[in-house]
């Protein structure tokens, strides 16, 4: 028999404790033992529960799971970074193993974690922690791991997905439709990890520790968000024949590893680009099976309750037999993560200027003389004295352009520069 404790029965904790319930006698066909729900950690042993639940099973005692004995395996599905991060420590150093779909301590806290596992023996898994449902961190450890993954290309946050989606569906502006988003339950009323890019920064820094075998520091992964996406930005993108997606990306590069999360114009052919909704998409390259894409809901209750069951069922299963767990090996590689200045990219600019002649040829002057060239010019007039310049540029350095940004705001023609949005062309 496997006991299990449970840290946590809010959304995903409680769809956790109902697919094991519901499917107990075929899990334990997987597992080749009984599994033990002994006890679960709550902040409230008296309130009223979604699921049907023996209030004996409750604690709101973390050593009670944490120092009892008869646990083998450790669920903690409390987020945040304490003491949840505290509590996965602890629970590792008195020899248990330990499933998390936390992203933000294996973001921070990986190396560690993974370190304690393997001086104590246990293991650790965390496939919930990225990208919900969808399957990625075990293949990325077994069924990929002679494909040479270089590129990996990601819709990793429902919530910003969900944004843009509406915003260009819909032709909604920002702020309406993060409103409509947190009425539906698609966003928290805080929603800056969201929308900052925070959330994808944690998620491709767990894929490019995994996949290129090395320790990425969360403080290293350059991240913007979708704040400042304008409905005109959303059409103009239409008009040039792209759409508008928060992408996480993380590529191996002779130098070292490009790791980034921002908003980019991506062709509307391109397969992430029909990824809408509240769901989540990842597509890789690799230099043996080429390109695949994994696309399914990025997160609720059963979507990543799902992938921590699948984590519960395989520990399960090499505690029972004993053997070892493939997520507790250390990373060894060394890999420098590419700054942000250095990487080159197309860019989309959306200059304000007063409609007079000789203006262009001063933005030009300016974007020449910092190595900028441009792959095209859209100009509509308007009935204003002040009009829009749309850009796209040509691969550039990142200093550069923002060299360039810098000096366009000294011209007295230039109003306001309104939009720099990424292009991403080299999937």
């Amino acid at each position: 028999m496997i006991k299990i404790g449970l840290l946590g029965l809010g959304t995903v904790g409680s769809g956790v404790y109902k697919i094991i319930n519901d499917n107990r006698e075929s899990i334990e066909q997987k597992v080749g033992t009984e599994l033990k729900i002994e006890k679960i950690l709550v902040s409230d042993t008296n309130k009223k529960r979604s699921v049907e639940i023996n209030k004996e099973l409750l604690t709101d005692q973390a050593e009670n799971i944490l120092e009892n004995p008869e646990i083998d395996l450790v669920v903690e599905l409390i987020g945040g970074e304490e003491p949840a991060y505290s509590y996965v420590k602890k629970a590792i150093d008195n020899n248990k193993s330990v499933i998390t779909a936390n992203k933000l301590i294996i973001a921070k806290h990986g190396s560690e974690i993974l370190k304690a596992a393997n001086q104590n023996n246990v293991q650790i898994s965390f496939e919930g922690s990225v990208a919900g449902g969808i399957p990625i961190i075990r293949p990325l450890k077994e069924s990929l791991v002679a494909s040479n993954i270089n590129n990996i290309y990601g819709i990793l946050n429902g919530t910003t997905n969900y944004i843009l989606t509406k915003m260009t569906e819909e032709k909604k502006e920002f702020k309406e439709v993060l409103k409509e988003a947190q009425e539906l339950g698609y966003a928290e009323s805080d929603p800056t990890s969201d929308i900052s890019g925070l959330d994808a920064a944690y998620k491709i820094a767990i894929l490019s520790s995994i996949t290129f075998e090395t320790y990425v520091n969360i403080n290293s992964v350059y991240s913007e968000g979708i704040e400042d996406i304008t409905l005109t930005d959303i059409k103009v993108a239409d008009e040039l024949g792209y759409v508008i997606k928060l992408l996480a990306i993380a590529k191996k590069q002779n130098e070292g590893i490009d790791i980034r999360v921002h908003p980019a114009f991506i062709s509307k052919k391109h397969p992430l680009a029909l990824v809408n909704g509240v769901y989540n998409a990842i597509y890789l390259n690799g230099e043996i099976v080429g390109d695949i894409m994994s696309y399914g809901k990025g997160a609720g209750q059963m979507p990543t309750g799902s992938a921590v069951v699948a984590d519960i069922i395989q520990t399960a299963k090499d505690i029972h037999y004993n053997r070892p767990n493939i997520y507790s090996n250390e990373s060894t590689l060394k890999h420098m993560v590419i700054d942000i200045d250095e990487i080159k990219n197309l860019f989309y600019l959306r200059v304000l200027v007063n409609d007079k002649p000789g203006v262009m040829s001063e933005v030009t002057e300016i974007l020449g003389n910092n190595q900028v060239s441009l792959a095209s010019v859209l100009q509509k007039h308007r009935l204003s004295p002040v009009v829009p310049l749309d850009l796209v540029t040509h691969p550039v350095r990142e200093e550069n352009l923002n060299n360039s940004l810098k000096e366009l705001k000294t011209l007295n023609n230039v109003k306001s520069i309104e939009s720099v949005i990424r292009v991403i062309e080299d999937f």
